[in-house]
């Protein structure tokens, strides 16, 4: 496993806990939501740089897609 892969992988599971514990889901529901996100999409895609970001960062971008159907990018 590569040290992206391995970024992507640490990231992926916290996002899931993050959603069960906000959503108050269980592990499958997470994991549907954030596998046929757009977000995972861009995560898994190493040219977007994601999976150098924080885990809580990558899990905001999921949160606005979500709540605005497609990903928004914040101003800054």
């Amino acid at each position: 496993m590569t040290q992206q892969e391995q970024l992507i992988e640490y990231i992926t599971q916290d996002i899931l806990v993050y959603l069960m514990e906000e959503e108050n889901i269980d592990w499958p529901e997470a994991m549907r939501m954030f596998y046929s996100s757009a977000t995972f999409e861009k995560l898994h895609d190493v040219e977007t740089g994601l999976y150098l970001e924080s885990s809580a960062y990558v899990f905001g971008i999921l949160k606005n897609e979500l709540r605005n159907g497609k990903i928004i990018q914040n101003e800054i």
